[in-house]
């Protein structure tokens, strides 16, 4: 923790500002300070406007000096971010002693203050702390004795005044003693404050008197009462804030595993313990001297981050947001290594240091609730309820050892500890955790094959009493990385996209989590298929190990899946598994993307599609895996990520692979699913008449009927016939979906060539960006587009006055009066500086095997507004019917499929053709916004063709 900064701390500290020079500066524009002799004849508040500009002119001067030179130290020095601060306050309580100066002995002298006319100054909060970042406010108390006198006033706003002039932002607050002390009992931000306070200026033995009064009527009596509002405190930032230190943008101020975290532990332990950093809680028995060392390895780590946030941006940010990430990566040193990019190097050990800052506030909470069970400070529910329970201890609700020697005596015991909490429904007491850690280094070679200890960890994993919250616990206390190596290796692993949410280690145990839901029945109304087939399943525990080793080899060189199939062929029989389920394991890790990319890129509808799919499956087991770990997988990639369209494609894939396997995908296990659909719908249509039903029945093909549910063929039905009555052209419909934070945009219309790309460059002109869309032909010759959209920044498209516009764009596009290119190209101001930091490498696959009529064509790139349009412009232009579309995002990744034919209803075949699709697709994907090209040329695929 950081001393209050003195003089011989910072070197060459005249650089950063030479307080001499700037006294004689001072005086040679305003003249000498007054002596107190002399003040009583000298006319008070009279200062000549010209010298307050000159004066104020000298001060910017020496502030913007002192601020270019620390800056040149963090860039040029390579000074620590401790440095940085340390210097910056200097600065600051430099140049308040020059204005004070200049203030109480120019323009307002006082001869022979009375005792009601003394004053001093403070710096409280982080100032008073010392630390003080480059773009940091910086917070002031004025301290009198009693009341405030019309001399105190004018100094307290000629002194503000120039601070405000000089671009400070200032948080100041001008009390008594008394008034302190009175709101510091009632308000524990204000208590905080006032612990960190440090005398800047003024009267000595007034602010001697509030420290003294402080440590007398308020610390020594309300120690317990203090650490339950800053923990309170502490809780109630973190739900805000999201309750994750595995933020992919993280705030690394306020968010879990910051600085607050950090200053948290300062302000309880020295309020309890009078200590000034982390040495003294060695000597305190708080913390051991490795423990003290990581405590000050952190601070200085998030001190230099901070730094840059604020060198950076120029203000005060505290967020770490993508694009800085990458800028601030190199900056910290780290570079690209062994398949991973500096910014996922940097942002693991960030998250790394973040976890630190959490294993270290549970040890002084474990030692301050010690204390206060011997001191009765705290009256803890369950205190001296102790018994033992399967070798452990239960202290109140929790498990515990009675000596750390414990778990070195006998390893097993760390795995054991965690079993028995979870079957008993216990939490582990802190301090069993803190020794827990201490004793990692027992989990080595010969614990790893110790067959009890595997026992111990898959019954956790594939218990039925919440593995996730389990597994986290085993994550936290360094257990899990320690006892399987290769997960260690992704603790902390980010993934630098907008699509993943987590850090991969958060992510696996949210799917385990995930996978735990779906088993017990709490997903049955989002994913009811995989919810009843989980029940059927005879390889439950391959499943399990599946789901924890899905991602094991996210950031190595090699393809994670093969590589991670290969890492569970060795660690599937040390965990115990049969050779059937060790296969399994491997193989469902080896496909676990592969139903997703057949769903969700793939036209479902295609036999050929299902046929292949099901030839990779081989079996119903198979299939019921995979359905259960990619519904797992994809619900836990972040919030909003799951949705009923995802849902919709999957269980149809599910149901049209299940007919191959068991008895053929044919005509009539579709027409039993068709005729299904119709009845459904016929059931709600209780107001309409039989003729009316039987017509709108009959007008749409069977992938119509089999790709919507019972409450959107409703909804259409009831939209064509209000369309129909009012003989409308064009019926654009719009509903907000809160299920999946989408807008869903309908529009029925006759269908002509081009329609499918001319709506879509409607939408980019209104400001919405396609992140899913569905395409149909009625019989009747009417096209049925449906369109998921955001906004252009990824939030939501519900604002009134952006839906009322679309239909009228959509309408103006369609009859020509809009031109979508030449429009975008006026509004195209490029992408939120987030999207601008992400780089996606551009492909074209064109594959003429996937369908028996339509030639296939995949393009991936970065998403941008009208890139939709701009795509399917260059299918119309040459003269391709789009029959099928899959539009697919994944945060910043966009990957459409489109199924296309000639204008006579073949493939293309043409390989002239073919290479000018590759070339002017490519071109699109090249051109994006914010960075020019896209920085490699466009992958044609090697797609049959």
């Amino acid at each position: 923790m950081l001393e209050p900064p003195t003089a011989h701390a910072i070197p060459d500290r005249t650089a950063v500002l030479d307080r001499t020079r700037l006294e004689a500066e001072l005086t040679q524009i305003a003249g000498p300070p007054i002596p107190p002799e002399e003040a009583r004849n000298t006319p008070q508040g009279t200062a000549d406007p010209k010298t307050r500009t000159q004066v104020l002119r000298t001060l910017k001067t020496h502030l913007r000096t002192g601020r270019t030179e620390i800056h040149r130290r963090f860039y040029e020095d390579n000074a620590t971010g401790r440095a940085v601060m340390q210097a910056t306050c200097y600065l600051a309580d430099e140049l308040i002693g020059a204005i004070l100066g200049h203030v109480t002995q120019r323009l307002h002298p006082l001869a022979n203050p009375s005792a009601g006319e003394k004053i001093c100054l403070a710096a409280v909060g982080g100032y008073g702390r010392g630390e003080l970042a480059p773009q940091s406010d910086i917070d002031l108390l004025f301290l009198l004795p009693w009341k405030m006198t019309p001399h105190t006033e004018q100094v307290v706003e000629e002194v503000l005044y120039f601070l405000w002039d000089l671009g400070f932002k200032v948080g100041h607050a001008t009390r008594s003693v008394d008034d302190c002390l009175r709101m510091a009992k009632g308000d524990v931000t204000v208590r905080t404050n006032l612990l960190e306070s440090r005398l800047l200026w003024g009267d000595r033995a007034l602010f001697d008197e509030l420290t003294q009064r402080y440590a007398e009527e308020l610390q020594a009596k309300t120690a317990a009462e203090f650490i339950e509002a800053k923990l309170a405190e502490r809780d109630e930032r973190h739900k805000r804030l999201g309750d994750s230190r595995y933020h992919l943008e993280p705030n690394i101020k306020e968010g879990k595993g910051g600085l607050r975290d950090l200053s948290t532990v300062f302000w309880i332990t020295k309020y309890v313990y009078q200590v000034a950093n982390a040495a003294q809680l060695v000597d305190r028995n708080v913390f051991t001297r490795e423990e003290a060392k990581r405590f000050d390895k952190a601070q200085a780590f998030l001190w230099t981050l901070r730094c840059h946030l604020h060198f950076q941006t120029g203000r005060p940010e505290e967020r770490l947001t993508f694009d800085l990430q990458k800028d601030i990566a190199p900056l910290m040193g780290y570079h690209d290594h062994a398949g991973q990019a500096a910014v996922e190097r940097f942002m693991k050990h960030y998250y790394l240091v973040a976890k630190d800052v959490g294993d270290l506030t549970r040890i002084v909470c474990a030692q301050l609730e010690a204390e206060h069970k011997r001191t009765r400070l705290l009256r803890l529910p369950g205190l001296g309820r102790n018994k033992t329970l399967e070798g452990f201890k239960v202290e109140g609700e929790r498990l515990s050892v009675a000596e750390p020697g414990s778990f070195q005596r006998k390893p097993v015991r760390i795995l054991k500890i965690f079993e028995v909490a979870q079957r008993r429904g216990l939490d582990i007491h802190p301090r069993a955790l803190r020794w827990i850690t201490q004793n990692l280094k027992f989990i080595d070679r010969k614990l790893r094959e110790d067959a009890e200890a595997n026992r111990l960890f898959l019954q956790m994993l594939t218990s039925q009493h919440d593995p996730e919250t389990t597994l986290r616990r085993l994550n936290e206390a360094g257990v899990l990385g320690r006892f399987l190596p290769d997960f260690g290796r992704i603790v902390a692993q980010m993934q630098y996209n907008m699509y993943h949410h987590y850090t991969v280690d958060e992510h696996t145990i949210f799917a385990i989590g995930e996978l735990a839901k779906i088993e017990r029945g709490a997903l049955v109304e989002t994913a009811p298929i995989a919810s009843e087939v989980v029940h059927k399943l005879l390889s439950r525990r391959a499943l399990y190990v599946a789901v924890l080793l899905h991602d094991i080899a996210k950031g190595r060189p090699e393809d994670h899946s093969e590589k991670g199939a290969e890492i569970a062929r060795k660690l599937c029989p040390r965990l115990g598994l049969s050779d059937e389920e060790s296969e399994t394991v491997q193989w469902l890790i080896l496909h676990h993307l592969d139903m997703t990319k057949v769903a969700f890129r793939r036209d479902l509808e295609e036999p050929r599609t299902i046929r292949d799919f099901a030839a990779t499956v081989q079996s119903v087991e198979r299939l019921r895996l995979l359905l259960c770990l990619t519904v797992a997988d994809i619900r836990s990639v972040g919030p909003g990520v799951w949705n009923s369209w995802k849902a919709a494609l999957l269980r149809d894939l599910y149901w049209n692979t299940k007919d191959e396997l068991t008895g053929g995908f044919n005509a009539e296990a579709r027409d039993r699913r068709v005729a299904k659909a119709k009845d459904e719908l016929a059931q709600r249509l209780t107001d309409w008449t039989e003729a009316e039903v039987e017509t709108h029945l009959d007008r749409g093909y069977p992938s119509y009927w089999l790709s919507c549910d019972a409450a959107t063929h409703e909804r259409h039905a009831r939209m064509i016939r209000t369309a129909e009555r009012e003989a409308r052209a064009l019926t654009v419909d719009t509903r907000i979906d809160d299920y999946r934070g989408v807008t869903e945009i309908t529009v029925y219309t006759a269908d002509h060539p081009g329609l499918f790309s001319r709506i879509s460059g409607a939408l980019a002109v209104a400001g919405a960006s396609i992140t899913a869309a569905r395409i149909f032909t009625l019989k009747n010759g009417m096209a049925l587009d449906t369109f998921w959209v955001r906004d252009a920044q990824g939030g939501r498209f519900d604002r009134s006055d952006k839906l009322a516009r679309v239909a009228s764009v959509i309408e103006r596009t369609l009859a020509g009066r809009i031109r979508p290119m030449q429009e975008l190209e006026k509004q195209r101001s490029g992408l939120p500086s987030r999207y601008d930091s992400f780089r996606v490498a551009p492909r074209v696959l064109i594959d003429n095997t996937i369908s028996a009529k339509h030639t296939v064509i995949e393009v991936n790139g970065r998403d941008r507004p009208g890139l939709l349009y701009e795509l399917t412009q260059v299918l119309t232009k040459a003269d391709l019917m789009i029959h099928a579309a899959k539009i697919s995002t994944y945060g910043e990744r966009v990957v459409d499929v489109f199924y296309v034919q000639t204008a006579l209803r073949d493939k293309v075949d043409s390989e002239q053709k073919l290479r000018r699709l590759r070339q002017k697709l490519g071109e699109v994907l090249e051109s994006q916004p914010g960075g020019g090209k896209a920085g490699q040329k466009a992958s044609a695929g090697r797609g049959a063709s």
